[in-house]
């Protein structure tokens, strides 16, 4: 747990925390142990909306991006390594002279290479390593991390990625897979739920019939992205957890390339809760477009949450479904409406 090496930290009086000023916390999820830091002054960055709304509902003060001159910054190390070096990127660059920047992380996200990276180029003290991973500090001098920052990728179509993002070279073949397999004429309401930097939803606004894409995102960088890329009044866009999303009335079709990590830890669970979400926001004869990696057990949720399911062909290490007719017990009651106890 990082905060067990922030607390060890902490203890043994590392320079981390200064005694006035504000600090950054970038990319702290739920998870982790920020106890010993002081609240009123701390602002933290997370653009992924379940752990944003997670850590200010705990009385944070939670922004997306930094603001201002922090006296200090403590960065958690995501999963890409491209991230991990944006992120020490954006916090060095707001820091006041002489302020003090940590970097926290597992190994298994690679904390010992992003140390070795940065004592390349300042001194760092000596690190704190506890529970399989490490916490370091440096004070960067001006333009030490300059070459890291954030540079979006420019793809073809009009498309931006960010470092870090799922599938920040290109489109995913899962998602071009089931493109390819959507009919040439689309029912008119849809939504992509965990739509990325936009291109399945492009896609589908590509196809006829269509009168609405709904792009469901929990990153906010993500949706910016897919903001940039795509001009159709026909998208909308909500920055919005996929598994509790529920949009203004009933949609007729969902597609879907599910993720199958929260944060920086797998779990296919993750799909199985975005199924079960999609079949509580489709109209009686709805469907769902779904494509998974082949490996993914998702066959139990879609028997419980639907009436059909089709798999429609396997290429590439993926699987193709087709789901219809959501069953009663996943769908949401019309408005005004009650269940079973409040019939009379």
């Amino acid at each position: 747990m990082s905060g067990s090496r922030l607390s060890r930290a902490l203890e043994s009086g590392a320079p981390i925390l200064p005694a006035e000023g504000r600090i950054l916390l970038s990319g702290p999820s739920p998870a982790d142990d920020l106890a010993g830091l002081p609240r009123d002054r701390c602002h933290l960055v997370q653009t992924l909306r379940p752990e944003h709304d997670a850590l200010a509902a705990a009385g944070w003060q939670v922004g997306l991006a930094p603001e201002g001159i922090y006296a200090a910054a403590l960065v958690f190390l995501p999963r890409a390594r491209a991230a991990a070096r944006a992120r020490i990127a954006a916090a060095a660059a707001c820091l006041s002279d002489g302020g003090v920047l940590a970097v926290d992380g597992p190994r298994t996200l690679g904390i010992d290479a992003l140390l070795r990276e940065v004592r390349a180029r300042v001194p760092v003290d000596e690190p704190v390593a506890r529970a399989h991973g490490k916490l370091f500090w440096c004070r960067p001098p001006a333009g030490a991390f300059a070459d890291w920052a954030e540079t979006p990728r420019r793809l073809p179509g009009g498309f931006v990625t960010l470092p870090g993002m799922f599938s920040a070279d290109g489109p995913d073949p899962g998602s071009v897979l089931l493109a390819a397999a959507l009919p040439e004429r689309l029912p008119p309401r849809l939504a992509d739920l965990g739509a990325g930097w936009g291109w399945l939803a492009a896609a589908a606004l590509a196809r006829t019939g269509v009168e609405e894409v709904h792009l469901v995102e929990a990153d906010a960088r993500a949706l910016d992205c897919a903001r940039a890329a795509i001009a159709d009044p026909r998208a909308r866009f909500h920055w919005a957890d996929a598994r509790s999303f529920r949009p203004d009335r009933p949609l007729d079709a969902v597609l879907m390339n599910p993720p199958f990590h929260d944060g920086r830890a797998a779990d296919p669970g993750i799909g199985a809760a975005m199924i079960r979400a999609a079949a509580g926001m489709l109209a009686p004869n709805g469907v769902l477009w779904l494509v998974a990696n082949r490996h993914l057990p998702y066959e139990a949720a879609l028997a419980e949450c639907f009436r059909e399911v089709a798999p429609l062909e396997s290429a590439g290490g993926y699987k193709l479904v087709r789901a219809a007719r959501p069953a009663a017990a996943a769908r949401p009651l019309p408005a005004g409406r009650r269940g079973p106890r409040g019939r009379r």
